[in-house]
């Protein structure tokens, strides 16, 4: 049985005859920012990725990963380029184009409704000070770059600050996720990729952890910068340690061996 599918699940890809999976009602979720002002977005009910997908919430490690860029906005977003990838409403963007950063390109699947909700949530963001210093676009991750690098000032250079929240789950997908890493980052001693997770699968934490050796093996250094434990877990129904599945981790990638 493959390590990935619960007990019980050998019967996993067989539908009934009546199966039906309701799409999920897209819903409002309310982010507290250190300064005391409410940042409000919207969630879509759906992903075309994932037939059990929870984007109707807003995960854990974004929420926090906002908070870290928010505390440490002087050295780490102000006046930066800045790409979120998998970003699902774009908190941490919307959180760093408050704070200062230069241009914010935020970033998902490439399915209309996805993208169309994370620029109405930048439309209905009333904190940005501008907000034609924020895009969002559709991406596959490992795909060409240059729709991303186009937005800003010089595109072969790449951004100052990457951001990944919650998208280590998806083992398949590391090489690609890190060959767009690699693709973005702009080659300075100052430029960082922030990866933040919870294993809300705790059986699975070596594969997740699995994306910082590829890192490693690409040029990166890794350095744990964070764990946070929160008041609950998200999904009650979910099996395995507790404590892991209240926690997020923060990560920070930095190139070796640049000026």
């Amino acid at each position: 049985m493959d390590e990935e599918m619960l007990p019980g699940d050998s019967d996993l890809f067989v539908e009934p005859d009546d199966y039906y999976v309701p799409a999920k009602e897209g819903t409002e979720a309310t982010h507290t920012l250190l300064s005391g002002g409410q940042l409000t977005v919207s969630l879509v009910g759906h992903n075309p990725l994932w037939v059990s997908f929870k984007g109707h919430l807003l995960w854990n490690a974004g929420r926090v990963v906002s908070t870290y860029l928010e505390r440490r906005s002087e050295s780490l977003v102000k006046d930066s380029n800045v790409l979120e990838l998998g970003a699902g409403a774009g908190l941490p963007s919307l959180v760093c184009a408050i704070s200062g950063a230069k241009i914010v390109v935020v970033t998902d699947y490439p399915d209309s409704e996805l993208v169309e909700n994370l620029r109405q949530n930048i439309a209905r963001c009333k904190l940005l000070p501008a907000q034609e210093t924020v895009y969002a676009e559709g991406y596959l991750w490992g795909a060409p770059c240059e729709r991303l690098t186009s937005h800003i000032e010089d595109p072969e250079k790449g951004f100052d600050l990457l951001i990944l929240a919650d998208l280590l789950f998806n083992h398949s997908e590391h090489a690609k996720l890190l060959l767009t890493v690699q693709k973005t980052l702009k080659r300075s001693s100052e430029s960082k990729a922030l990866v933040f997770f919870t294993p809300y699968r705790p059986w699975l934490l070596e594969k997740d952890l699995a994306f910082f050796d590829l890192a490693r093996e690409g040029g990166f250094t890794v350095q744990k910068v964070l764990e946070y434990l929160m008041d609950k877990v998200m999904f009650e129904e979910d099996r395995g340690d507790e404590t892991q599945r209240r926690t997020v981790y923060g990560y920070e990638l930095q190139w070796k061996d640049v000026p």
